[in-house]
């Protein structure tokens, strides 16, 4: 089995006062020949949006995008005619394919949105783009893997056009289990959202990361009550991008 590392406080960082938010791999001016990319997990920031802001509409192309809060509500619109509010106990994909236009915004007046912006490389290039949101709430699991996503449309979760699963795994302190990989030659990018574990033969804290790779599976033991995000991925970049 193989790790890679990453301490919350090693990531790169941009504080814009309306946007704040936390870089794992490499993106916009923070750039680290070291963290560009866990695989085909290209981007996984960890964003807070000031009250009445967000991002401006902008484009994207040929990336999977998987945003989960972690509090508040954030508005969606795009090129495709969606509208959509996504909030916490949700997750929300999309794949940007041939070219989508998208703004994200933070409607209340009154507290901020947390949550997760997540870039994933599909296997193939100008897929048709596709919108999608979920509630992930109802399948919450205590000391097990709730899926969340998958490649597969019939499966829990949503599903993205690449060979990934990602779950959630929320363990009460003192409990763990053993996550098996669901494809050869794939990796797990595991992200503390709170509390701490011991994720094979390393601690982590609120907001660590921990690449593995070179193995079938994993064990997890919580320290204390712990939510982690465990994030299986293609380790071998696509074709299009050798």
């Amino acid at each position: 089995m193989k790790t890679v590392y990453h301490k919350a406080d090693s990531r790169g960082h941009a504080n814009h006062g309306w946007l704040n938010s936390y870089h794992t791999f490499s993106f916009a001016n923070y750039q680290n020949r070291d963290r560009t990319n866990f695989g085909v997990l290209r981007v996984l920031n960890d964003d807070t949006v000031s009250q009445g802001m967000g991002f401006g509409t902008h484009p994207h192309r040929d990336m999977e995008i998987i945003s989960i809060p972690l509090e508040g509500d954030l508005e969606h619109k795009d090129s495709m005619g969606t509208t959509a509010v996504i909030r916490k106990g949700e997750i929300q994909v999309m794949s940007a394919g041939t070219g989508v236009m998208h703004s994200e915004y933070n409607k209340n007046k009154d507290e901020e949105v947390k949550f997760l912006q997540i870039w994933v490389f599909p296997r193939t290039l100008d897929v048709e783009p596709r919108y999608d949101q979920k509630s992930i709430k109802e399948g919450e699991k205590i000391n097990g893997f709730q899926q969340i996503l998958s490649p597969n449309k019939n499966d829990d979760g949503v599903w993205i056009h690449q060979d990934a699963w990602f779950n959630i795994a929320n363990f009460k302190k003192g409990n763990g289990k053993n996550y098996m990989l669901n494809k050869k030659g794939n990796g797990v990018y595991a992200f503390v959202l709170k509390g701490s574990a011991k994720v094979g033969d390393r601690v982590l804290n609120e907001r660590d990361g921990l690449g593995i790779w070179d193995t079938q599976s994993f064990n997890i033991e919580a320290v204390e009550d712990t939510e982690i995000l465990l994030m299986e991925v293609p380790m071998e970049l696509p074709a299009y991008l050798k």
